[in-house]
């Protein structure tokens, strides 16, 4: 079952929130609110174009994954490794199984660091209050830290007053610096000092380890942001005999360097993170908004597969699960066109004909910027979208006609009805955890799709992509003792051994959700290139027949405080972890060529 824009209410005020912030690219969002201050209509919008389909027409297959992982400068990597797939897949190259498993390493790096900036960075501060962390009792806040996580050796009452301390001179100095421009004093706060002075104090550490752990990027691929890849494999060749470090091949030493990385970001995980999110979810127990299509349509492609080319032994399944029904995971062909297609009826591009959808491998990036007959303002003054017409620069992707959901929530829902015990372990841990300390007795449907259920499902994949990391480490020191230094299949490099005319898919779960590359080769070049990432399936406008995608289900019925300073808005669109540069497909306002590259 989807949501249809002809059951919302748009009368009532309208609040618009331009920029969302702390998020990846630009995005805007305008709600109506009725007499009781209760969301009754959403319109998410995509602000940016970036054409990075257009630009990759006629170019080298094998340097596509340069390109596009330049999409977005957080989800490191992804991008270009999706890419990377979607080549090998059309010219049928199986890369080594080294590879692989440096591969995987490499994406749950990306999934670990992301998943803990996401929540400490981008996400805390819509439930925690740094300037109430200064009434806190450093003792009390000590106490706090031991109860939840009785392993954390940085609890003492004198590391809290120390950061307490620091906090302080900021606000005294009235320059708040990373905490400016919050609605402090805004009572949808609910978090007592001492679990605001931790969770500040935790955010500070992540700051520290979010720069350690992304320096297995570096031992693998290079450099990070933007670790290097290629079509066949690996570009980091394996020699366990050389003992040096700087500039070296993958020996032992940098190798027990990625083990040592990786316990690290295990312990603050399973000491610093999970126990945080427990406090502000016993705190925030009646917050269970924000649910939207979460219970109803979600979709993965799997994702950390053990055996290369395997899909049955993804660690969390493919999947979809729609008009709620989570007795039944229906099997997804990104291949079929009647499966996966994108609108643009409500979307600043322009098809032949709008009524229908398009599979990526035919996909129009053509774009059409105009705004509807109601829009209040002008072009460069936006008071109020026209949502009955064009309104952002995200298409439509839907699933068999149907808006879906993605990201940590959705892998966690498919997975648990799936059957896959490690997941169902962690939930009804986490499950029964949250109902023992808060007094309640909530089923799985009632809690996980939530804003909070969202939240919760992110930290347990970071939870399930470090501790599984180990497992590759383990297999990829096996396999070089073993004798196999492998790293990359060269054996069609050369464009010569190519077809004339050649399509692929790369598939990926990125920390976002579903991530999909399609590619069209034709006499060695790239004839077509389409990408719908997981930031396209939430923020997506509505479709040809007014069915709404997951951002604006999410919002619907939440009751906000104050709707002028929008901490419910924002609290439920940080969930998803917004990417809106991944989303939009730069030009100026008006629309001129701002500048040229020649990229040889």
């Amino acid at each position: 079952m989807s949501l249809n824009a002809s059951q919302l209410d748009n009368s009532g005020r309208r609040i618009v929130v331009d920029p969302v912030t702390r998020i990846e690219g630009h995005m805007r969002c305008e709600v109506n609110v009725n007499a009781d201050n209760i969301i009754t209509n959403a319109v998410s919008t995509g602000t940016m174009w970036r054409g990075l389909e257009v630009i990759l027409k006629g170019r080298d297959p094998r340097d596509a994954w340069a390109f596009v992982e330049r999409i977005c400068g957080v989800c490191t990597g992804t991008h270009a490794l999706t890419s990377v797939r979607a080549v090998e897949d059309a010219l049928g190259i199986q890369i080594p199984y080294n590879a692989h498993i440096i591969r995987n390493l490499m994406d749950k790096t990306l999934q670990v660091h992301d998943h803990i900036v996401h929540f400490y960075h981008l996400h805390a501060l819509d439930w925690v209050n740094p300037v109430n962390a200064l009434k806190a009792d450093p003792k009390a806040t000590s106490e706090l830290q031991q109860s939840l996580a009785p392993g954390n050796p940085k609890s003492s009452p004198g590391y809290f007053r120390d950061v307490q301390n620091r906090l302080k001179k900021f606000v005294e100095s009235g320059q708040l610096g990373l905490f400016s421009n919050g609605y402090w004093d805004n009572p949808a706060y609910k978090l007592p000092p001492e679990a605001d002075l931790m969770a500040v104090t935790h955010y500070l550490e992540a700051l520290d380890l979010q720069k350690d752990i992304v320096k297995i990027h570096t031992i693998f691929g290079g450099k990070n942001p933007h670790p290097n890849y290629m079509v066949g494999g690996v570009p980091c060749a394996i020699n366990l005999d050389d003992v040096g470090a700087s500039g070296a091949p993958i020996n032992m030493t940098s190798l027990n360097f990625v083990l040592e990385r990786i316990k690290e970001a295990q312990h603050f995980v399973k000491n610093v993170y999970l126990p945080d999110l427990m406090a502000v979810a016993t705190i925030y127990k009646d917050w269970l908004y924000g649910g939207g299509l979460a219970g109803q349509n979600l979709l993965s492609y799997g994702t950390f597969t053990r055996l290369p080319g395997d899909k049955s032994t993804d660690l969390l399944p493919a999947g979809a699960i729609i008009n709620g029904n989570w007795n039944e995971v229906l099997p997804v062909n990104v291949r079929d066109p009647e499966e996966i297609q994108e609108f643009v009826t409500h979307s600043w591009y322009q098809y032949a004909d709008e009524s229908k959808g398009l599979h990526p491998w035919d996909g129009v990036t053509e774009p059409k910027f105009e705004l509807g007959p109601n829009t209040k303002g002008t072009k460069t003054n936006i008071e109020a979208l026209d949502e009955a017409h064009k309104y952002s620069w995200i298409k439509a992707p839907r699933w068999k006609g149907h808006a879906m959901e993605v990201g940590p929530l959705a892998r966690y829902v498919i997975a648990y009805a799936s059957g896959r015990e490690n997941v169902k372990e962690q939930v009804d841990r986490s499950l029964s955890a949250f109902n023992q300390a808060t007094g309640l007795d909530l089923g799985l449907k009632q809690f996980l799709p939530s804003t909070l259920g969202r939240t919760l499902a992110r930290a347990l994949e970071c939870e399930l992509a470090v501790d599984s990391m180990f497992d590759d480490w383990n297999a990829l020191v096996t396999n070089i003792k073993n004798g196999d230094r492998a790293t990359a299949n060269v054996e069609k490099w050369d464009p010569k051994t190519w077809p004339k005319e050649a399509k692929g898919v790369g598939i990926n779960e990125a920390p976002r959700g579903a991530l999909g590359h399609w590619i069209k080769i034709k006499d060695g070049k790239i004839e077509n290139y389409q990408a719908i990432v997981p930031t396209t399936w939430n923020a997506s406008p509505r479709d040809n027949k007014g069915n709404i995608g997951a951002y604006e289900a999410s919002l619907l019925n939440t009751p906000m405080e104050r709707p002028d300073e929008p901490v419910e808005i924002l609290r439920t669109l940080h969930s998803f972890d917004p990417c809106l540069a991944c989303a939009t497909h730069v030009m100026s306002p008006d629309g001129q060529e701002l500048t040229r590259v020649k990229v040889r």
